[in-house]
C-alpha cells in the first residue's frame, strides 16, 4: 500500500477533556522540532487521539448513524433490518469492494493510526517531564490500540506503516498487510503499555480512556483469538479494581445523565449539541410520526430478535413495539404499516424529546462491567466445560434484567451454553458499540443466522471480514492483497 502520510498533525484541541467544548485548532505549519515543549502543547497532541474515535457523523469512528460501526455492524446480524441503502446491503451481507459504506472505516481511519504514531514519537522526543509523557504516551496507544483493533475487528490483518517511513514522507513505499499474529502483538503491545501507564478507573477524568478500559479491550481482543485463559485472568484484574457494579437500573443506564452516574460504564462517549461528539440515534430509528419528537426512521429491529427475549426481560423495554403516531394511527405488530413492518424500534436509550436539534445529549456507551462478566463466563466454559461458577456470572447479569436463574444441569455441553452466552450478549449489548458482530463470528453463526433470519442468498463464510478499496488494492502494487472471497 502506499504511503504518503504527513508528518505534521492537523489536530483538534477538546479543551480541558475530550467531554465538551470543542475548538478547532490546525497545527499543520507548526515545525515538530520545537512542538511539544509544555504541558499545554502535549495536551493537544493527547486530545487529538480522541477525535477519531469519537461519535460524529463527518468524522467519528464511533458514530451512531449510518457511518459509524455499531449501526453497520449490527445491520449484519439479527438485531437490525435495514430496507434500504446501505443498510439493506448490511443486511443481507451483500457488501462489496465498490461499496464505499463498508471500506471507509479502513480508507479513512487507518490513516489515524500512522499519525498517531508519529505523535507518540513527537512526544517521546519532547522537552517535556517523563511522567507528563508516559501519561500522554499511555492516552495516544490506547488510541491506537482501540482503532486498531476495532479496524482489525472488521477487516483482519493491517497495514501498520513503521515508523522509520513515516519519518521520510516524501518516499513512496507499497506495504503489505501485516499477518494476523502480527496485527495481534500490535494491538496488544498498545494496550498492555496503556494499562500499565493510564490512571486507574477512581482516578480517571469521565470520557477518558482508564486502565479498565485498555483491558476491557485487551479482553474483546482475546475473546476474538479465543485465549481463555488471557480473558480471565483481564476479567479478574478489572474485577480486582473493586470499581464497577451492575447498575440495577439497565434502562436508565441510558438516560440524560445516565452513563455519567452509572457505576457499570467503564467507557462512554460523551456527547453534547455543539458536536464534541453527537448522539444521532433518535434521529436514526424514530419513524418521522414518532410522538413527542421523531427522526428519520432509517432502521428498524427484527421480530424475531424481539421474540428471542423472555417476556419480562427489562432490556427489551426500549424495543419499542407499539406506538401511536403524530398522524393518529397506532402502529402495532398486527398493524405495523412500513414503519415496525420488520421488527420494533431499536430506540435503546431515552428519547430526549425535548432535544432542540436531530442530535442528542445521551452519551455513547461503549464498555460495560456486564461485559467482564460475560466475556469471564465464556472463557471459563470454553477453557474447560461449563461449571457453576461460568453459570453464577450469567445469572448475576440475568437477575438485573429480571429474569430468573438458568441452572447449569440445562447446559452442560459446551455447545448449549455457548449459545446461552450468545442469547445473553445479544439481549444485553443491541445497539451498544457493534460488537455482537463479533460474537456470532466467534459462536460461528454470523452466517446461519443471517440466512435464517433474513433469508439471504447472498451472504457466504468470507462475509465475516469487509472488502478493502479498490483504491487501497490497486496503491498495494500487488502487495496489499484483497480479502478472500472479493477477487
Amino acid at each position: 500500500m502506499k504511503r504518503k502520510t504527513l508528518l505534521f498533525l492537523s489536530i483538534v484541541l477538546l479543551l480541558g477533556s475530550c467531554t465538551k467544548d470543542l475548538v478547532p485548532l490546525d497545527y499543520s505549519e507548526i515545525n515538530p522540532s520545537i512542538f511539544p515543549k509544555s504541558a499545554a502543547d502535549l495536551e493537544a497532541m493527547v486530545n487529538a487521539a480522541y477525535h477519531p474515535v469519537r461519535g460524529s457523523y463527518s468524522d467519528g469512528i464511533f458514530s451512531t448513524s449510518e457511518k459509524g460501526v455499531m449501526y453497520i455492524s449490527d445491520a449484519t446480524t439479527e438485531t437490525l433490518y435495514g430496507t434500504y441503502g446501505d443498510q439493506q446491503i448490511a443486511t443481507l451481507h451483500n457488501y462489496r469492494p465498490e461499496n464505499t459504506a463498508f471500506t471507509h472505516y479502513y480508507d479513512d481511519y487507518n490513516n489515524k493510526i500512522s499519525r498517531m504514531t508519529t505523535t507518540i514519537d513527537l512526544i517521546q522526543n519532547s522537552t517535556v517531564g517523563d511522567d507528563l509523557k508516559r501519561r500522554a504516551i499511555a492516552e495516544v496507544r490506547c488510541a491506537r490500540g482501540l482503532l486498531a483493533y476495532t479496524l482489525f475487528d472488521l477487516y483482519g490483518p493491517l497495514v501498520i506503516a513503521p515508523l522509520e517511513l513515516l519519518k521520510n514522507p516524501l518516499k513512496e513505499e507499497p506495504l503489505a498487510r501485516l499477518t494476523n499474529q502480527e496485527t495481534v502483538d500490535f494491538i496488544t503491545a498498545d494496550l498492555v503499555a496503556a494499562a500499565a501507564d493510564l490512571p486507574g478507573p477512581a482516578e480517571a477524568e469521565y470520557g477518558r480512556f482508564n486502565k479498565a478500559l485498555a483491558k476491557m479491550l485487551l479482553i474483546r481482543l482475546n475473546l476474538h483469538e479465543k485465549k481463555w485463559a488471557n480473558v480471565i485472568t483481564l476479567a479478574n484484574e478489572i474485577i480486582a479494581y473493586n470499581k464497577y457494579i451492575l447498575d440495577p437500573d439497565y434502562v436508565g443506564i441510558w438516560d440524560l445523565e445516565g452513563a455519567k452516574n452509572s457505576k457499570e460504564v467503564i467507557w462512554a462517549i460523551p456527547c453534547d449539541y455543539a458536536g464534541t461528539s453527537e448522539n444521532q440515534w433518535q434521529l436514526m430509528v424514530l419513524p418521522a410520526v414518532f410522538s413527542p419528537k421523531g427522526g428519520f426512521g432509517t432502521i428498524q429491529s427484527t421480530w424475531y430478535f424481539y421474540d428471542s427475549f423472555e417476556d419480562n426481560d427489562k432490556r427489551r423495554t426500549m424495543l419499542i413495539s407499539e406506538f401511536t403516531g403524530t398522524d393518529g394511527i397506532s402502529y402495532s405488530r398486527a398493524n405495523p404499516g412500513t414503519l415496525i413492518n420488520f421488527g420494533p424500534i431499536p430506540l435503546k436509550m431515552n428519547q430526549d424529546a425535548t432535544r432542540t436539534t436531530g442530535v442528542s445529549t445521551v452519551d455513547i456507551v461503549m464498555y460495560r462491567y456486564a461485559d467482564v462478566l460475560l466475556s469471564k463466563a465464556e472463557a471459563l466454559a470454553n477453557q474447560s466445560a461449563p461449571t457453576q461458577e461460568a453459570m453464577d456470572l450469567v445469572n448475576m447479569v440475568r437477575r438485573r434484567a429480571g429474569l430468573e436463574d438458568k441452572v447449569l444441569s440445562g447446559y452442560t455441553s459446551l455447545a448449549a451454553f455457548n449459545d446461552l452466552i450468545l442469547t445473553e450478549r445479544s439481549h444485553e449489548f443491541w445497539c451498544e458499540n457493534g460488537q455482537y458482530r463479533a460474537d456470532l463470528i466467534r459462536m460461528g453463526k454470523f452466517v446461519s443466522r443471517t440466512q435464517e433470519v433474513k433469508n439471504s442468498t447472498y451472504t457466504a463464510p468470507y462475509k465475516v471480514l469487509f472488502p478493502f478499496s479498490p483504491a487501497r488494492i490497486a496503491e498495494g502494487k500487488g502487495k496489499f492483497i484483497q480479502n478472500a472471497g472479493y477477487n
